[in-house]
């Protein structure tokens, strides 16, 4: 696609192919790299990757070497014309890839092709593209593998003596009911090699499986697989991710960060914050360490990103991903370091130490990540978060305390923080005991409690003034009426099993049409607490990231 209209020579040229004879392409004879991007926009697979392809592009330039960017997506930067040298606008499949490939080995010099920044999308063209023959930057095809490998990550596991859920590999049905039985309920239930949690469920019972098995079937046939995983699902553990960068000798961490939401809501979903925040620094050492033992173990070259959940005194490994992750673009600047560029730079053969890249201190001041969810243009979705990834977007907050940092989080959401009025709070049995602590805080600031029965009796229990209202099912006045009436501030709702989730779902959506904030965690509902106690949002000091980085 001629950039300029035939008016004078195009510098910028879209280029597209087609079945024919002749090339029009002309590829230079300089030293080459080519980037595979993410693709299509979807939930799982969003612009966070695209901003890793970017910086590469940018690290690339700086090195002098010619930037071949291989996209499909008009939406993105990446596919700016003055962002890369050449832009070739093709599917990312290994077809169009290695077409691509032989047009610009053709001339030059191809030193290898990016496969670990652009998503999910890219990475599972990494075996057919070594197979061929093509060289791949960074992190090798089976190094990959192993972490995407169930039976090698296993592997790879015990071998380094570090643990995770127990879990079995079922192909099948009849297998998956027969794993979740063994493994006992509640378990997580997932397709192998999807993104974005897409068709991930956790299953407190057989009946939860039963009504939920088929998509997970279909989800894992569409990848071209027959695997369902199955795994213990940990309850109330608190889950963490940790972005790192590796030379293929050592590994650096980028940053550490804690979920605001106990594990069993996808991680693209849950507010996240960096530092961690409530966890001792003994535990995030060993976090720390278990991660460079992964990294060196694989031979990671660019970034990897590894999520563990911590139980009491014990670390699990959830899942180890040998690419870029969506969290890279909120590591990179709530620390002030690019990692997508460090990782470029690395996988070109600078060395960290080169570099001059090493352990960071932790940071001085708090940042949160929060995600930004699509609910109110779809009529009928329920807001009930859980594994399978739903935001489309994400927002952070930089403030010297975690309250405020949470609090200018939520402003960016859209989210406006209720300075006082009606909370009204109905959790599952698990989450009473943490219900009592959300109604302490929110009685002491003067708010009033709306309690379903037996949230209410806990709450007495406990000394806790409360109003009893209602349930949908118990007939007019119920809660659904006072949110739709603006006599409710604030919804905190927790449910267990399938039934519960339906039963509570009228509430969710009211709260989701009268512009309600509502949490559907304990946690959540706490840091809301933490961030209206504090003032968040009132009088928000802004300082450009420059000036919280000391410069950087």
């Amino acid at each position: 696609v001629d950039t300029c209209a035939a008016e004078f020579p195009a510098h910028t040229p879209y280029l597209y192919s087609t079945y024919e004879e002749e090339s029009e392409s002309a590829p230079t004879d300089k030293k080459k790299v080519i980037i595979l991007g993410g693709g299509p926009n979807r939930i799982g697979q969003g612009i966070e990757f695209d901003y890793c392809c970017v910086h590469a592009a940018f690290a690339l330039r700086e090195a002098g070497v010619e930037t071949v960017m291989v996209n499909c997506n008009p939406e993105t930067v990446s596919t700016d014309y003055d962002t890369s040298d050449r832009l070739y606008f093709e599917p990312l499949t290994l077809e169009d890839v290695l077409a691509i490939c032989d047009e610009e080995r053709s001339k030059g010099e191809l030193l290898g092709v990016v496969v670990q920044l652009g998503g999910q999308t890219p990475l599972k063209l990494s075996q057919g593209l070594a197979k061929a023959g093509v060289p791949i930057l960074g992190t090798s095809a089976d190094a990959i593998d192993r972490a995407e490998d169930r039976g090698r990550f296993e592997e790879l596991l015990e071998k380094l003596g570090l643990e995770r859920p127990r879990g079995a590999i079922a192909h099948g049905v009849d297998e998956a009911f027969k794993a979740a039985n063994e493994i006992g309920y509640p378990v997580v239930v997932r397709p192998s090699y999807v993104l974005g949690g897409r068709a991930m469920m956790i299953c407190h019972e057989e009946l939860d499986l039963k009504s939920y098995i088929h998509l997970a079937v279909e989800a894992a046939r569409e990848a071209g697989t027959q695997t369902i995983l199955v795994d213990k699902f940990l309850d109330d553990a608190i889950e963490l991710d940790v972005d790192s960068v590796g030379d293929g000798k050592t590994i650096v961490i980028g940053g550490v960060m804690q979920h605001i939401e106990e594990a069993g809501i996808h991680s693209g979903d849950s507010a996240s914050v960096l530092p961690p925040h409530s966890l001792p620094a003994s535990v995030v050492g060993r976090i720390e360490e278990q991660t460079k033992r992964l990294g060196l173990e694989l031979g990671v070259v660019g970034l990897m990103n590894v999520q563990y959940a911590v139980k009491g005194d014990q670390i699990f490994v959830i899942e180890v991903n040998p690419r870029a992750s969506r969290t890279v673009p909120f590591v990179s600047k709530a620390t002030g370091r690019p990692l997508a560029k460090i990782a470029l730079r690395a996988m070109l053969g600078r060395s960290l130490e080169e570099q001059g890249v090493a352990d960071a201190a932790r940071p001085k001041h708090f940042s949160v990540k929060e995600s930004v969810f699509p609910f109110a243009k779809f009529p009928g979705v329920d807001t009930q978060l859980g594994p399978e990834m739903r935001s489309t977007g994400e927002v952070m907050g930089i403030a010297p305390t975690l309250a405020e940092a949470f609090g200018k989080a939520q402003i960016a959401a859209g989210v406006t923080l209720p300075r006082g009025g009606n909370v009204f709070i109905s959790v599952k049995d698990s989450d009473k005991a943490g219900a009592c602590e959300v109604a302490r805080r929110f009685t002491k600031m003067g708010w009033g409690i709306v309690a379903t029965r037996g949230t209410a009796e806990a709450f007495q229990r406990e000394g806790i003034a409360s109003t009893v209202v209602k349930k949908v099912r118990e007939g007019s006045p119920h809660i659904v009426d006072m949110v739709h009436e603006g006599k409710i501030a604030l919804v905190v709702n927790t449910t267990i099993g399938a039934k519960s989730i339906r039963d509570s779902y009228s509430i969710r959506r009211q709260t989701l049409l009268s512009n309600v904030p509502i949490c559907t965690t304990v946690a959540g509902a706490l840091a809301y607490a933490e961030a209206i106690e504090a003032g968040a949002g009132l009088e928000s000091s802004v300082r450009s990231l420059q000036e919280w980085h000391g410069g950087v």
